[in-house]
């Protein structure tokens, strides 16, 4: 089958699958036919407050089963998704709902914006309006999130790609055709968005958390019997932690595979979990929101090539120094990436230009490329802490600290001294249930694992974790708070 515009396509496994279920949130179930009738209602009211071809609609809604229903509600319209946390800050908020320029926002109360229509969670239309198909559209562009970073300005990143799909078209990483896919992550987010509709578009029930929390994650497998899932490293992490009982008595033989992303996974762990589900059940892959350069590997691949996050496909990527020479097999630069020329451009910001030079693009991400074209990250190149004339890679740090039994989650951040210029300080979240380890028993174990220079000077215990659900931190924030 070809590709079909995504309304479409939910229409067509409405009427093959109408009582099969479509999406699972907490106590409630949609069935395909429930779901493709929900959104043909909407999507005439969202038509009569003026969503049309191509615009683009800031969707606020927490997980659940209402933020599909808007997503697909405004892809009927021919219109382009625009995902946002539900807990943005207004002023961040209104900063994007400027740029942007939506015709509604949906999931904020009225009166949020002044005179801009804004829809509250819980929104209903009226049952007057017709739940029939519509006339088929196709939105130019398949998705518009936001940036991750946090440049102090909103970045919008447009897709390149049009709001089509195959719905007998398998996904790559274990995903397949339909099955059960549970989906941990907050949806605003580029990965857990795309993914999950990458599943729920060719018939998976999808399994969606309101947020995430390791030992429910491993009873809705277990209850759900869920053949995929796409993790971050912090999720893998709070799993692993669970205790022995807790984790090894849940059964999650019906996972045919897991896709993690988000971050660099330290190696360790990447050795647990693929013992653990075995190496064909686990897949890495590595790429921007923009999608300009993307890299793939198995579990098998990764233990011929440990700490590796695969080789490019289909893109360029090459190691520069700052000054943009390219530097040789193993040495850590800026990494710079370039779309192959056969292939439709992937992105299109709104509010910012891309880091470009002569054809090639930069996200600001450290790594090297070993002789085999392998790709092993190092950090973000503004995260980078120096240090008495030498480079710290927080990433390294952090996953080492991870190791430690005591540690849920932590940041390392450089703060201003006026000898070495920075120094190496950690933020870390300590596990309740744990013995309480002292700053000299932190050094002592990251002595086994790091050069002394890398080892923090200072610690920090703090009584939330440190990263949120979607494993991101900001860094720049903490600094700021610390450094003030």
């Amino acid at each position: 089958m070809s590709e079909m515009p995504i309304g479409t396509a939910v229409g067509w496994l409405a009427a093959r699958h109408p009582d099969r279920p479509a999406i699972t949130h907490e106590d409630r179930t949609v069935t395909w036919q429930e779901l493709d009738r929900a959104t043909n209602r909407l999507a005439r009211a969202y038509e009569a407050m003026g969503v049309g071809q191509d615009d683009l609609v800031t969707i606020g809604l927490p997980n659940g089963i209402e933020f599909y229903e808007a997503c697909i509600a405004t892809w009927k319209l021919g219109a382009t998704p625009q995902p946002v946390s539900a807990r943005l800050p207004f002023r961040e908020r209104e900063a994007i709902v400027e740029l942007v320029d939506p015709p509604i926002v949906v999931g904020v109360e009225p009166g949020a914006h002044g005179s801009r229509r804004c829809l509250p969670p819980g929104f209903s239309p009226d049952p007057a309006l017709a739940d029939g198909p519509l006339p088929e559209r196709t939105a130019s562009a398949l998705k518009a999130p936001t940036s991750g970073g946090s440049t102090g300005r909103p970045k919008i990143i447009v897709s390149g790609a049009a709001g089509v799909t195959d719905p007998e078209q398998p996904r790559p990483f274990g995903q397949g055709l339909g099955g059960v896919q549970l989906v941990p992550g907050p949806l605003y987010h580029n990965a857990p968005f795309m993914f999950s509709m990458n599943g729920l578009f060719t018939g998976a029930h999808l399994i969606v958390m309101t947020r995430f929390d390791a030992a429910e994650c491993l009873r809705l497998v277990e209850e759900h019997r869920v053949t995929w899932m796409l993790l971050v490293p912090t999720m893998m992490h709070r799993i692993w932690r669970l205790p022995e009982d807790v984790r090894t008595g849940r059964d999650v033989s019906s996972l045919e595979g897991i896709l993690h992303l988000g971050a660099p996974c330290p190696p360790w762990l990447k050795r647990e979990w693929i013992g653990w589900l075995g190496p064909e059940r686990v897949w890495e892959l590595y790429a921007g929101t923009e999608a300009q350069g993307v890299t793939i590997i198995s579990g098998q691949e990764w233990l011929d090539h440990p700490g590796s996050v695969g080789r490019p496909a289909p893109c360029s990527m090459k190691i520069c120094d700052d000054d943009g020479h390219e530097l040789p097999p193993g040495e850590v630069g800026e990494l710079w990436m370039r779309i192959d020329p056969d292939r439709p451009r992937t992105y299109r910001y709104i509010g910012a230009e891309a880091r470009s030079r002569d054809g090639w693009e930069s996200l600001g991400d450290m790594g090297a490329i070993d002789e085999d074209g392998y790709l092993y990250l190092a950090d973000r190149m503004k995260d980078m802490i120096l240090t008495g004339g030498s480079n710290v890679y927080p990433a390294e740090v952090e996953a080492a600290l991870d190791e430690h039994p005591a540690v849920s989650s932590c940041a390392v951040i450089g703060l201003p001294d006026e000898d070495l210029g920075n120094v190496v300080h950690a933020v870390v979240h300590l596990d309740p249930s744990a013995p309480e380890p002292s700053d000299d028993d932190l050094r002592a174990f990251l002595a086994e694992r790091l050069v002394r220079y890398k080892i923090p000077r200072s610690f920090e215990r703090v009584d939330v974790p440190v990263r949120d659900d979607a494993g991101k931190v900001r860094r720049s924030a903490l600094q700021a708070d610390r450094a003030g």
